[in-house]
C-alpha cells in the first residue's frame, strides 16, 4: 500500500503554493480551469482520505452538491453573498450531512459502503431534478460574491476568487495532511488491513470510519462552495453518479502518497479533457478513456508513484 511521507508533506505543500500563485500568470481561461479543478480537487482528496481505511465512496459528490447548493441558495434566495458566510455554511452543512450519514455508513465495507453512499447521493440527485423552485435539471445562478464586505471590481473579481480558492486549497492541504500525521488518520490503514486485530487493541473502527468520512464531508462541502462561487450556478449533476465516479477515479489516478496528489491529478484530467475536447470533439471520449488506461496500466499506483519513484532513486 502506497504510504504518505510524513517528513516531506509539507515541503510538496509549499511547491504547490508556489504553482498556485504561479497560476496568477495564466491566461484567464487556464486560470479558471485550475480554479475549479481545485475545488473538484478537494472532493477527490475526501474520497483518497476514506480509500486509506479501505472505503470507496461512489456518493461523494452528495456532500459537493450540499456544499455547492447552500452557498446559492443562501446567495440567490436569501440574498447573503458575503464568502465569509457562506463557504462556512457550505462546509457545516456538508458536515452535518456527513455526521448524520456516518452513523449509519460507518457500519458497513466494502461494496455495501459503495452503493449505500451512491444511493443516498442519487436520493439527492432525484430530489433536485424534482424541485422546481430550484431550478429542477437546469439549477440556477449565483450572484457575484463579497469578501469580507469588499465586492471587487468586474475585472479583479476572477483574480480575486482565485487567491481565496487557492488560498484555502493549501489550507485544506495542510488540516489533511496534519490529520494523517494524528492517531486517527495513522489508524486509518489499520482499519483497511485488519479490522479484527485494531479493536484487539482497544481502538475503534467504526469511530476511525466516521471521523474520516466526516472529513471528507467537510472538504466536499468547501468544494462544493468554492466550485459554486467560481461559476456562479448550480445544478443537479453535482450530486450524479458520473460525478461522484469521476473523484472516485482521480483519486485511484493520482494515487495516496500525499495530501497534495488529488488536486494535482484532478487538474491534469480537466486540462487532459480540455484538450480532447478541443482536438477531436466527436471522439474526446476515446482519447480521454485512452489515457486513463494507459496510467491504470503503467502506473497501478498512481501518478504520485512516479514522485516515489525518483526519490528512492
Amino acid at each position: 500500500m502506497t504510504k504518505t511521507d510524513f517528513r516531506r508533506e509539507h515541503i510538496y505543500i509549499a511547491i504547490l503554493a508556489c504553482l498556485l500563485i504561479a497560476g496568477f500568470f495564466l491566461p484567464g481561461w487556464l486560470r479558471f480551469l485550475l480554479q475549479t479543478a481545485l475545488a473538484g480537487g478537494l472532493v477527490a482528496l475526501g474520497v483518497a482520505l476514506q480509500m486509506r481505511a479501505g472505503l470507496v465512496n461512489f456518493g461523494q459528490g452528495l456532500y459537493y452538491c450540499i456544499g455547492g447548493y447552500a452557498v446559492g441558495m443562501l446567495a440567490a434566495k436569501l440574498g447573503i453573498t458575503d464568502a465569509a458566510l457562506l463557504l462556512p455554511a457550505a462546509i457545516l452543512a456538508s458536515l452535518l450531512t456527513g455526521a448524520v450519514l456516518g452513523l449509519l455508513l460507518a457500519r458497513y465495507r466494502e461494496i455495501f459502503f459503495a452503493m449505500l453512499s451512491l444511493a443516498v447521493s442519487m436520493i439527492l440527485y432525484g430530489l433536485l431534478v424534482r424541485a422546481s423552485w430550484l431550478g429542477s435539471t437546469d439549477g440556477f445562478n449565483i450572484p457575484p460574491v463579497s469578501y469580507l464586505g469588499w465586492s471587487p471590481e468586474r475585472a479583479i473579481r476572477p483574480a480575486i476568487t482565485y487567491g481565496v480558492t487557492a488560498a484555502l486549497t493549501v489550507l485544506s492541504c495542510l488540516v489533511v495532511a496534519r490529520y494523517l500525521r494524528s492517531g486517527a488518520g495513522m489508524l486509518c490503514e489499520a482499519v483497511a488491513e485488519n479490522e479484527i486485530r485494531l479493536e484487539y487493541l482497544g481502538a475503534s473502527p467504526k469511530r476511525i470510519v466516521f471521523i474520516a468520512i466526516a472529513v471528507a464531508a467537510a472538504l466536499s462541502g468547501l468544494g462544493g462552495g468554492l466550485f459554486a462561487i467560481s461559476t456562479g450556478h448550480v445544478d443537479p449533476t453535482m450530486t450524479n453518479w458520473t460525478t461522484s465516479g469521476q473523484f472516485v477515479f482521480v483519486a485511484l489516478l493520482a494515487g495516496r502518497g500525499s495530501a497534495i496528489a488529488p488536486v494535482i491529478g484532478y487538474f491534469l484530467l480537466q486540462l487532459v479533457r480540455t484538450y480532447a475536447l478541443d482536438i477531436a470533439p466527436n471522439a474526446w471520449q476515446m482519447i480521454l478513456g485512452a489515457v486513463m488506461l494507459s496510467v491504470i496500466l503503467l502506473l497501478p499506483d498512481g501518478l504520485w508513484s512516479l514522485v516515489q519513484k525518483r526519490r528512492k532513486a
